[in-house]
């Protein structure tokens, strides 16, 4: 069973994303809504990966968008999920028509309109540039 909440989410999250529109995207989130992804240890130095309202979610989100553009951030996607009425789910693929990209799924939990958890897991391509990033990091610290 398919809600207008979930196609509505599904394409405004990857619009408001794609354009940097952080209270877009916030608009998206309950206020208590958890994010979890390997990226906020990242971007933000901290040991977790799990945040927790928008404060801490809309924070990640600003500091993400200072960051851009990367060219390995192509935003491409088939137009099309997959739902059981609570549960939105998405790829954006390594292979893109214009080269590869950072390979995520997206999975979010959606209640009341609004996105209640949202995890974003990461394909091995965009895993190893995180590894990289943060062994060049380390390396950097004790220079």
């Amino acid at each position: 069973m398919n809600s207008p909440a979930i196609g509505r989410i599904h394409r405004q999250w990857n619009d408001f994303a794609k354009s940097g529109d952080v209270d877009g995207l916030i608009g998206l989130y309950s206020p208590s809504a958890v994010l979890e992804t390997p990226l906020i240890p990242a971007i933000l130095d901290c040991p977790s990966g799990v945040l927790r309202g928008h404060d801490a979610i809309r924070h990640f989100f600003e500091e993400g968008t200072k960051r851009r553009p990367n060219e390995l951030v192509r935003w491409y996607r088939a137009d099309k999920y997959f739902t059981d009425g609570k549960t939105l789910i998405w790829e954006y693929p390594r292979e893109t028509p214009s080269g590869d990209q950072v390979d995520i799924l997206e999975v979010m939990e959606i209640e009341r309109n609004l996105i209640q958890h949202h995890r974003i897991y990461w394909g091995w391509f965009g895993t190893e540039l995180l590894i990289r990033t943060a062994v060049n990091k380390a390396i950097a610290a004790k220079s």
